[in-house]
This record gives structure tokens, sequence and C-alpha cells, in this order.
């Protein structure tokens, strides 16, 4: 734990870096790969939507507490995909209730009545039922249910992110930081959505709840990291790094944070997946898990690889930090090496500056200390000697004398028998 502190410290002040926004198209070319399985299993494959969505028949069969038991239910769905029946090869069957009134839920798609006899007596013979019509009930859930929420759904995401543009635009003062998060919200959508595709699972209205849960996580994730971007480049011109490394150095900043937050989220919502999806096999339950535990780990990627690395590269096109970036660069290059801005000499090197005047030596008419046809070299002025602490050596108000202390005897290290001699 001490090993990961002092990765923290080191990540906040500098002394190590990962470059995130350097190697953007990295990033962009792994979410690309990502984004075409998860399309692809959307295309090929298509979602399993629910009952709520597509209708179908559901039956409540009504059991004593002791019978409405996990193992049950199991076994139950077992039996009825076993009829071949192809509208109800596979079922959902959960239970439902409290300890005083159990009950096993068992949807189904649209039956015919004669399919739907079959079922009834498949679930009397496996749960051992003494009076199946009064333990067992049916009804017919259309669609438009289902329908209404999806629209609801589409309507209350529009609506979501266009205030997302609108807020972040009012707090960042920045629009690109604004579009650089609806893309990165968006990466997060189409990869949940492509993962429920590819696993199978069934989109059930809790599904949507998830869905609508992880747009609020993957934008606070972003706007942490937004946050300490703004307050790096808030000084720009007087900073000695480009955007890009500054925006490089907020997202290290913030990574420790990132991966602490997302792990503590992420436990419990793993625990209710496998709770739900392996122990309980309860719909809802996983329904809400898998959204959630994918959404967010989609989130936490795309704050530190696709939103920072794409707003660096929509700043990097205006004229102010490509300037910034150009002064950086040069100054990055003379720190590595101060002398490599001396020019080397060569022998076709000019003795004179070509732009300068015309000389008399130049013309051919020789000066003293000169050789006729060859010019002399320019030499500036020379500044006055300096002495002291930058002060300029006084000119001389009188002609230089004879000390009349010369003929005294000056001190001398020689004792006093040799001193005269």
């Amino acid at each position: 734990m001490g090993r990961f502190s002092r990765l923290g410290n080191d990540l906040y002040g500098g002394r190590t870096s990962v470059d995130f926004v350097g190697r953007r198209w990295l990033w962009y070319a792994l979410s690309g790969v990502i984004i075409v399985l998860a399309g692809s299993g959307l295309l090929f494959k298509g979602l399993n939507l629910g009952i709520e969505f597509e209708g179908g028949d559901q039956y409540t069969v009504t059991i004593p507490a002791a019978k409405a038991t996990q193992d049950n239910a199991d076994r139950l769905r077992d039996a009825i995909a076993a009829t071949n029946i192809p509208a109800a090869n596979n079922p959902v069957v959960t239970t439902s209730g409290n300890q005083a009134h159990r009950s096993i839920l068992v949807t189904t798609e649209s039956l015919s009545d004669n399919e739907t006899h079959t079922v009834t007596g498949v679930i009397a013979k496996s749960l051992d039922l003494s009076n199946p019509k009064k333990a067992i009930s049916s009804e017919e859930i259309g669609p438009s249910w289902g329908s209404q929420v999806a629209d609801r759904a589409a309507t209350g995401l529009v609506v979501f992110i266009i205030l997302v543009i609108l807020a972040m635009w009012a707090y960042f003062r920045e629009w690109k930081m604004s579009v650089a998060a609806v893309v990165a919200l968006a990466h997060d959508i189409v990869i949940t959505v492509g993962v429920y595709a590819l696993s199978g699972f069934e989109v059930t209205p809790a599904t949507v709840t998830g869905f609508l849960t992880i747009l609020g996580y993957s934008l606070y994730d972003t706007v942490v990291v937004f946050d300490k971007v703004r307050e790096n480049t808030k000084n720009l011109r007087q900073a000695r790094k480009s955007y890009a490394d500054l925006a490089n150095l907020a997202v290290n900043q913030t990574l420790v944070r990132s991966i602490n937050t997302s792990i503590v989220a992420l436990l419990p919502v793993g625990a209710l997946l496998y709770a739900g999806a392996i122990v309980l096999g309860s719909g809802d339950l996983k329904d809400l898990a898998l959204a959630l535990f994918v959404g967010m780990l989609a989130g936490a990627y795309s704050s530190i690889f696709i939103a920072t690395p794409l707003l660096a590269q929509m700043k990097s096109h205006e004229k102010d930090i490509s300037e910034q970036a150009a002064r950086a660069k040069a100054r990055a290059r003379r720190d590595a090496d101060r002398y490599a801005d001396v020019p080397a000499f060569t022998d076709d090197m000019p003795m004179v500056d070509p732009d300068a005047p015309a000389r008399p030596s130049d013309t051919g008419e020789a000066q003293e200390g000169e050789t006729a046809g060859v010019a002399a070299v320019r030499v500036p002025p020379r500044r006055p000697e300096a002495t002291g602490s930058g002060r300029t050596l006084p000119s001389n108000k009188a002609p230089v004398r004879e000390s009349g202390a010369s003929k005294r005897n000056q001190p001398t290290r020689q004792p006093r028998s040799k001193r005269g001699k």
C-alpha cells in the first residue's frame, strides 16, 4: 500500500507520468475495436427484449413458502424449456413475495391455447400442485407499456445530453469540453448496449434504469478530470509546458483517485451481479447490476483514455494553444542541449553580414590593418569594463603622477636584519 501511495504522489507531482494524451491514437484504436465488437453483437444477435417490451404471457404460481425456493424455480425452468415449445424455450422463472405469501413467476412469449395448457400442466407436475386451477393464474401482457418506457427513456436521454452540454459550457466556459464529455458518454452507452447484446441478458425496465444511472457516473468522473485540466491550464502563457502536457498531467494527477473510486463502486455492483445471476437468478437484479457494472467500467476508461485526449486534440488547433506548444517544444529542446543553437563553422560561411552596408574594405580599398581584397571581420564595439558589483570603471580626473611615498620603506616580509640591503 505504501508503494501505491508513493506512486500516487509521484504521479501528482509529475515525477512519474503516463502519456495518455500523446498516445491517443492507440486508445482510439482500442475503443474502435471494442465498439466494433459491441456493434456486431447488436447487429447480428440483437437485444433480448423482455416481456415488457415485446409482450407475452405471465403465470403466477401461489405455493407455500417452503416450496417457493430457487431450486424449485430452476427445476421448473428446465421442465418448461424441455417442452420444445419455441415461444417457451427460454422462460424467465423467479420467486417473489414475503414469508407469508410466496409465489413463483413464469414469463414466456405469447402462447396459443394449446401451448398454454401444456405449460400449465408442466408447472402443476413440477411443483406437485394438488389444485392447479386455483394455484396457477395467467395473464397476457401487451408491449404497449414497454414501448412507453422506451420512448420516455429516449426522451430523457436527449434532454439529459442537452442539459449536460449547457451545464458544462456554463461551468467550464468551454464548449469543447462539453463535446468531449458527450462523446465519452456515447462511447459508454454503445459499449454497454453491445455487451447486453453479446451476453444475451434480457432487457427489462431495470436495464433502462441502469442505463440512465451510468450516464451520471460517467459524466461525474469526466468532470473531475476536466476540472483538474482547467486548474493546470489557468495561466497557460506563464506555463513552461504545452496544453497537451498540462492536460496529461491532470489525468495522471487524478489517475489514482479514478482507480480507487472505480474499484470501490464496482465491488458492490459486482456482488449484486453475482447474486442476481448465479445465486438468486433474479432477472431484475441481474439486469440492473450488469448495466451498472459495464457502464461504470466503461465510464472510468472513457474519462481517462477518451475524453481528455479528445479535448487536447480539439484544443491543439487554436492559435494560442499551437503557439504555446511550439514555445514549449523549443524550450524543451534547448533545455536538453543548451549548445544546440550554436551554429557550426563551415568554410563557406561569410565573414561579414551580407545585409550590412558596404565598407571601404568590402570595395577593395584596404584600410590600416587590412589586406586589399579581403573583408575584415566586423567586431562590435567593446563595452566598458565592469568592476565590483556591476559598476562601470570611472574615468581618470587627472594624469597619473608618481606618489610621494614611493621612496619610503614599504612593508616587506623579509627579516629586519636583511631590510634595506
